[in-house]
């Protein structure tokens, strides 16, 4: 209960906080609508019309819940037989386009863990990496994603490639340098008597980084692929913007074009829900192999 109740408190305040900046936000198209009618309503009536307006500036939080209802389990479909209720699984469900998008973050993700890692390898062993490329992995994170994600996907798809990999390429190139840094940095965490020993014994390089290395980089290696993996859910969405088709970026552009802003922070809300899943996955995986080599318990 000591560990619960401070969450509820943090809870309780942002939705006070939310609650109160939809009424103020909300409040000017209430009093133009009166003046508009010819009435005086007051800031009872204002706080009321403040959160159930269909398009408001900010959406109260309850407005959210049920639109995120709506669009993940209940949506509404016109079809021959009038409304009917699609389902969580179909191509106008939240649960679909979440998984749209997790395919392409899960590729792009592996994609740029695995280029993070052995780029790393290659700059704690050679100087010449080290010097070299490194400036440059610095230097590409300083390009914004939403100026070069159309770039990408253009030049791809004029070489015939579609589909997912290209959303699958700005993930990877959004995660892959969280991973250089973290695991550059836990590759060199072994301290100097550490690695002397190794040199007693007559171990090679490949030696050292097996034994030695990166087993050591573990934690810093799982604390940035936290990092990555979050990163890569926004490349995704990014890239989904001028794609268009299925998946959470484009949710969010149809809510921006038709003025759904209430759609919209229910999409934010399930590609927040997303990245905390994926984190959360990391987290596991973490625990059972630090578990494993005896790092933790």
């Amino acid at each position: 209960m000591r560990s619960v109740l401070p969450v509820l408190t943090v809870i309780a305040a942002i939705l006070l906080i939310w609650y109160v900046a939809a009424v103020g936000m909300n409040a000017q198209w209430a009093r133009d609508q009166a003046a508009r009618a010819g009435v005086e309503i007051g800031w009872s009536e204002i706080a009321v019309d403040a959160m159930r307006q269909e398009r408001p500036v900010l959406p109260a939080p309850h407005q959210v819940a049920l639109e995120f209802w709506r669009l993940t389990w209940t949506e509404e479909v016109e079809g021959r037989r009038g409304i009917v209720q699609s389902g969580s699984l179909s191509n106008r469900s939240l649960v679909y386009h979440a998984l749209v998008t997790l395919s392409a973050t899960g590729l792009g993700f592996l994609i740029g863990a695995g280029f993070g890692i052995l780029l790393a390898i290659g700059i704690v062993h050679n100087r010449a990496m080290d010097r070299g490329v490194m400036p440059w992995a610095i230097a590409s994170q300083t390009i914004p994603i939403v100026a070069i994600a159309p770039m990408i996907i253009v030049v791809l798809n004029s070489v015939g490639v579609s589909g997912v990999l290209p959303k699958a390429v700005i993930a990877a190139y959004l995660s892959f340098f969280p991973v250089v840094v973290g695991m550059v940095k836990g590759l060199r965490s072994p301290d100097a008597m550490q690695t002397d020993l190794l040199r007693t014994y007559n171990a090679g390089a490949m030696q050292g980084l097996g034994k030695l290395r990166f087993p050591a980089s573990m934690p810093y290696l799982f604390a940035s692929l936290k990092v990555g993996v979050a990163a890569s859910l926004v490349g995704t969405i990014v890239a989904e913007l001028p794609l268009g088709g299925a998946g959470l970026g484009t949710r969010l552009l149809a809510g921006s074009y038709y003025g759904q802003t209430i759609q919209i922070w229910a999409t934010l809300i399930a590609a927040a829900l997303l990245a905390a899943a994926m984190v959360g996955a990391v987290g596991m995986v973490q625990r059972v192999t630090l578990r494993r080599m005896g790092m933790a318990r």
